[in-house]
């Protein structure tokens, strides 16, 4: 025979696995994840860390395993002060709640949904080149280039060697050229906003999470998804559903990747947030628990309170009343409002900020909680100030893109697409690209028109 018989049993190149798919590779992300959940797991961190100090190889994975059924089985730990149920029912009787009325979907409106969509764009583009390095690094970068505060784009004659000099993350290979590009390039948190579109387009309002797993498995390649939803994917192809999907080896939980994905759920239902949050919540737990899914829920609740008209701080607090009162988001969230009004500044608010969080830890740099106050806190202090307003969450570094999106995101809804400044939605030509099959680049006005056609079919 030409085969010969293989000798033991095979192993993977463990080396070579990614840390996103490879629970054994961030092994301290899990223990400092479980410890905020509230799991009687402090007990183990010595373990952890021995654990995660071995060399990447079967004995580590095989190890690792045996770390998460200790930890999946964990108890509470007694007096914990949260609340922080996953499943929708639990989560709806946990929170305050919103009471509003369906808003018309006029011309006004449409015009919000434009400028929701060129918001979340505009927003994503300004933080794209410096996602991933520190804010440290940022704002020096800012300095050097006459951008700080920071009031424009990052473009590539900024970088120049005095520029970037001593600054680790290549931002040249992200700047975009000074004139009009070619549409917003492809980006995760411009993929979620599309394959919105086609969740509630082919699944109806009465899509559940099996319908979105099934679309993302169908419509991208699994390089397209990061962290939490990467762990979910490689569970989706191992045959985990929803919501197990979510809770498998996936250290990456309460991160960031739920809360950038909820946009369009809230654009198409402008005065029912209710209806946004639960939308938010179908496709928040294939990936997330808890905070992960209350972030979601958050942003897409709130959008839906700007989509009919609401200002900044009331649609802040509709979205807590749709989140669990109890729970380490609502908290976060309502502390920031009361901090914005003791009369402290945006510079003091923020230098406190980088007190709590640290942005060289990876589960700070990624957490839902982290970026959701940048979000809140430039909402608040931008003053209705669309470039102030992105400029904020982008130079606070963190999860830039995601922050400058999602803050362009609600204050576009707000304010409609007629007073985004052209300096801002003129860069992007009008159109997006995107990773899903068959969809490369889009047009946003033909979104717009979509999303409305969207929006007028849930509501029938």
């Amino acid at each position: 025979m030409f085969l010969e018989k293989a000798e033991g049993i095979p192993s993977p190149e463990y080396q070579s696995m990614h840390p996103w798919e490879a629970y054994f590779k961030d092994l301290m992300v899990d223990y400092n994840q479980c410890i905020e959940e509230g799991k009687d797991v402090a007990k183990y961190e010595a373990l952890f860390r021995d654990v995660a100090a071995l060399p990447d190889g079967r004995e580590k994975h095989d190890l690792a395993d045996v770390l998460y059924r200790i930890t999946a089985e964990a108890p509470q730990c007694e007096g914990y002060a949260y609340e922080e149920p996953s499943m929708l029912a639990e989560i709806k009787e946990c929170a305050e709640g919103a009471d509003y009325a369906p808003a018309p979907l006029d011309a006004a409106y449409e015009d919000r949904l434009r400028g929701a969509w060129y918001g979340r764009l505009c927003g994503c583009l300004l933080g794209k080149p410096v996602e991933g390095i520190s804010t440290k690094e940022l704002q020096e970068f800012l300095r050097r280039t006459d951008n700080f505060p920071m009031k424009r784009y990052i473009v590539k004659s900024d970088c120049t060697p005095d520029a970037v000099k001593d600054i680790w993350f290549p931002i040249a290979q992200r700047a975009y050229d000074d004139g009009i590009i070619d549409g917003m390039p492809t980006d995760d948190d411009v993929n979620y906003i599309a394959l919105g579109y086609f969740i509630l387009s082919r699944g109806g309002k009465n899509f559940t999470p099996d319908t979105v797993a099934n679309i993302w498995v169908q419509m991208q390649s699994k390089n397209a998804y990061c962290t939490a939803e990467r762990a979910a994917y490689r569970n989706f192809v191992n045959g985990f559903r929803p919501p197990e999907s979510a809770k498998f080896q996936n250290p990456y939980r309460e991160w960031i990747g739920a809360q950038i994905r909820g946009d369009f759920f809230g654009w198409v239902t402008p005065g029912e947030p209710e209806k946004a949050a639960e939308f938010a919540w179908r496709d928040a737990c294939i990936s997330h628990i808890k905070n992960g899914i209350y972030g979601e829920m958050w942003v897409s609740a709130m959008l839906a309170a700007a989509g009919a008209g609401k200002g900044i701080e009331e649609s802040i607090k509709v979205g807590l009343s749709c989140i669990p009162q109890k729970s380490r988001l609502h908290e976060a969230i309502t502390k920031v409002i009361e901090r914005f009004h003791s009369g402290m500044s945006a510079d003091e608010f923020f230098a406190d900020f980088h007190t709590r969080w640290n942005d060289r830890n990876n589960h700070h740099w990624c957490h839902t909680i982290s970026n959701a106050e940048i979000v809140a806190a430039a909402l608040l202090w931008g003053g209705m100030d669309y470039g102030k307003t992105v400029c904020l969450a982008v130079q606070q570094g963190f999860d830039t893109d995601c922050n400058g999106a999602t803050a362009g995101s609600v204050l576009g809804m707000i304010l409609g697409a007629e007073r985004i400044p052209a300096e801002w939605k003129d860069k992007i030509g009008g159109k997006l690209h995107t990773d899903m099959y068959g969809y490369e680049t889009l047009s946003v006005e033909e979104m717009v028109a979509k999303s409305m056609e969207v929006a007028k079919a849930i509501r029938a």
